[in-house]
């Protein structure tokens, strides 16, 4: 599985990095009052690190459109605050119990529970405000699309319900259709979102987006596939956090129910369907193509 991103990939996450944290540094000055700490614990969690894919996903899909890049860089840090937000609140001790996140103590541990609880809650409602912000779009109709997309997407009915599926799935043996549907949810909906909302941004019709949530659905099936083949055999210390986990858990995973040969090759089928989504784009589109092939080529 392990493999290097594309030169292309390469380039573009190394810009999306930068400008990431430069936006996030930007718009989260540290007050100069008691709500320092928790403001210091938002920056720890956002500034920690990560592959920043949904950001990334945001900016490419959008470029495809011809959207400015700073308004789409905008909407991808909202993006990347939920799952932020939800990492943070994940690794506490009443559900995952993390000691470790991109290779550094969880925030819970480096400041305190209750902080690591507010400071998951203000990312969330960050989120939306950088989302309704005019500065993000002049247009009120598209800053409550992309509203509605987001908070659809981290919700009951996407991550928050895929999160409650896995917490069930410690105590419940759950099949492959409910697995996958678990994953579709906690991992997948907010890489589709990213998509979604690069082509909100874009002005791209509901129906003229079909394409693209179904090369999203696969790249999210796949990048889940991937990380229980990690979790698998992976590396803890390239890895930045504690493996097999799941396994001493007791719990599903397609590694567990499909085997890792089965499941390697279905992510790669997953990553060839992703890229045949892609066939009515040419050129603009390769960065997208790139991202579906590094899914199932990382090693972290």
């Amino acid at each position: 599985m392990a493999g290097k991103p594309s030169p292309l990939l390469a380039e573009a996450m190394q810009a999306i990095a930068a400008d990431v944290a430069s936006l996030f540094d930007a718009l989260l000055p540290v007050p100069d009052d008691p709500r320092a700490r928790l403001v210091e614990a938002m920056r720890y969690a956002l500034l920690g690190g990560g592959k920043r894919l949904r950001p990334l996903l945001v900016t490419a899909t959008a470029a495809m459109y011809g959207v400015d890049r700073g308004t789409a860089l905008r909407v991808g840090c909202a993006i990347e605050a939920i799952h932020v937000y939800s990492l943070v609140h994940d690794d506490l001790p009443c559900m995952d119990d993390d000691a470790l996140r991109h290779g550094k103590p969880t925030t819970h541990l480096a400041f305190d529970e209750a902080t690591a609880v507010l400071a998951g809650d203000a990312l969330h409602d960050f989120a939306f405000e950088i989302l309704a912000d005019p500065d993000t779009s002049g247009d009120p109709w598209t800053r409550a699309e992309l509203i509605q997309v987001l908070a659809t997407s981290s919700g009951w009915n996407g991550m928050a319900g895929g999160q409650m599926m896995d917490m069930v799935a410690e105590t419940t043996t759950f099949d492959l259709h409910t697995i996958t549907k678990l994953q579709q949810l906690k991992t997948g909906a907010l890489l589709s979102a990213s998509v979604e909302l690069g082509a909100v941004l874009g002005k791209v019709s509901p129906e003229g987006r079909a394409h693209l949530r179904g090369y999203a659905r696969d790249i999210g099936l796949a990048f889940q596939i991937a990380d229980d083949l990690l979790d698998h055999e992976g590396d803890a210390a390239l890895a930045g956090k504690a493996l097999r986990k799941d396994a001493e858990a007791g719990k599903a995973t397609f590694v567990s129910l499909l085997g890792p040969d089965r499941a390697r090759d279905q992510a790669r089928m997953l990553v060839d369907q992703a890229i045949a989504h892609l066939g009515q784009h040419g050129p603009e589109a390769d960065l997208l193509r790139d991202v579906a092939r590094y899914i199932v080529e990382r090693d972290h």
